[in-house]
């Protein structure tokens, strides 16, 4: 079975597969920006084996390496970064809040690459690590739409910080791919969202199980087919 690593893991996707892969015998290390608030992630753990809970805030590089440091040495065989941040309200170009944007470059670019740096030694000693970062089809030069000037651009950073890692790591032995989760009925996606969390992380872990080297760099959506950038 694999040690897997998740983190943003206390609600959403993040929390689904905590259970899916804890369901399946896995090894589950479920890291959480507030152990003491992660309620939902408690009563997970109430009613299953091999979970692990371990405070990480992905927009504090301090906390990032002390949950490092907390979990050692040990090989990781996958790594979900599964934390995100939305970016508020005001996300047009004439009512823009600037402090938020800088916030969310934090959580949903800078810390996912810190992230993967502090883990690095742990996916490599797996033999074949997985990592996989989750962004969004607004990140990509294809999608139509304008607005959401702070989610899109700061997905978009860090879809090309995944590149990066790919190119960078091609003689490790880790696999860095990116993930559209799809429209998800989460508290991000909405009630009438078209997918639900459930058939999301279901995909998400297909997708992951069948990733080989050579996949490396590949941005997918949720059902396997590869997202256009």
């Amino acid at each position: 079975m694999s040690r897997v690593l998740l983190v943003g893991a206390s609600r959403g996707i993040g929390l689904e597969l905590v259970k899916q892969y804890a369901a399946g015998g896995h090894e589950v290390i479920a890291c959480v920006r507030d152990t003491q608030a992660a309620t939902l992630l408690d009563e997970v753990m109430t009613d299953a084996q091999g979970i692990r809970k371990e405070g990480l805030d992905i927009s504090d590089a301090e906390s990032i390496s002390a949950a490092a440091a907390r979990i050692g040495d040990q090989a990781i065989d996958i790594l979900v970064i599964c934390a995100g941040a939305v970016g508020g309200g005001r996300q047009s170009l004439d009512d823009l809040d600037l402090e938020e944007w800088h916030r969310s470059l934090n959580t949903n670019t800078i810390g996912p690459a810190l992230v993967a740096k502090a883990f690095k030694a742990n996916l490599a000693a797996s033999g074949a690590g997985n990592l996989m970062i989750l962004t969004s089809q607004l990140a990509a030069s294809t999608w139509p739409m304008g607005g959401m000037f702070i989610y899109a651009t700061t997905k978009a950073a860090v879809s090309k910080v995944g590149q990066i890692l790919a190119l960078d790591w091609k003689d490790d032995p880790i696999t860095v791919s990116l993930m559209h989760p799809g429209w998800v009925q989460t508290d991000m996606g909405g009630p009438h969202a078209q997918i639900t969390v459930e058939e999301s992380a279901s995909g998400i872990r297909q997708v992951i199980d069948g990733l080989s080297k050579e996949d490396s760099g590949n941005f997918y959506r949720w059902n396997g087919e590869i997202h256009p950038w």
